[in-house]
């Protein structure tokens, strides 16, 4: 058998890491899903009566999301740490989509990729400025931040679902179609859920009725729920891939 040698003029890309998808998919969820549901228990277990206060002052058993995560201490805190160290983890992400759409999806529909990712970029940091600044803080760019992050969230959920099942180059695999049937199913129930929330509110405001506004708080759950699991889907999207950053090609995509 013959050696082999290397070329002295081509050197070593040097790797700087080396990750599984499915980890960094993983992360980037546990941080804001363990946070929401810490400062609930939190809110329930030690501050219910604040937690649940409304102006109508009823008999409520559940917080709202906004009141869990942003009005009182140790809650405010750990969600904001969660959402500060999660969101490089959401743009890493949103940028393997961008990859993802490009050599996957036909040409004649790339611009809706991109619209996706930039829709999800746009979602990633309204939902930090609506995190960082609370309705008692500021309650202006809360609000603001707040209707852009939904704008963008329910519209990056139905250009994703129907790009990948109908702007496909070629068949799905079944670990694909596990991923679209969850896009679809988590899509319809976070539109229904927020419909939902939204009827509750408007008719707690309008006759302060005792529990109307726990099952406001619940569906707003949901709402915070499906939007996770959603992102989730990646975890499929990009099976058998891991993410790797060298000093050559920056952060790409690549199989095992």
């Amino acid at each position: 058998m013959l050696p082999t040698f290397e070329r002295l003029n081509e050197p070593k890309k040097r790797i700087f890491f080396r990750l599984p998808f499915s980890k960094l998919a993983l992360a980037a969820l546990s941080l804001p899903l363990g946070a929401f549901c810490f400062c609930v228990a939190w809110s329930l277990m030690f501050d219910f009566v604040r937690s649940t206060f409304t102006h109508c002052d009823v008999s409520n058993y559940l917080p709202s999301v906004s009141a869990a995560i942003g009005n009182y201490e140790p809650q405010k805190t750990i969600w904001r740490l969660a959402i500060f160290l999660h969101l490089p983890l959401r743009l890493a992400v949103a940028k393997m989509y961008l990859e993802y759409y490009r050599e996957h999806i036909k040409r004649n529909r790339r611009l809706f990729g991109i619209l996706a990712c930039t829709l999800n970029v746009i979602e990633d940091f309204a939902l930090f400025c609506l995190s960082l600044w609370t309705s008692a803080d500021n309650y202006e760019i809360h609000r603001n931040s707040f209707v852009v992050f939904i704008a963008c969230s329910e519209s990056y959920m139905l250009i994703s679902y129907l790009l990948n099942r109908n702007a496909r180059k070629v068949v799905l695999l079944p670990h694909e179609e596990k991923s679209l049937r969850y896009k679809r199913n988590l899509f319809l129930i976070n539109v229904l859920a927020f419909g939902l929330a939204g009827y509750c509110f408007l008719r707690h405001n309008a006759h302060c009725e005792a529990g109307v506004y726990t099952f406001f708080a619940l569906f707003e759950y949901i709402v915070v729920l499906t939007n996770m699991g959603f992102h989730m889907t990646s975890y499929w999207d990009f099976y058998a891939l891991q993410v790797v950053f060298d000093a050559k090609n920056g952060l790409y995509l690549t199989h095992f």
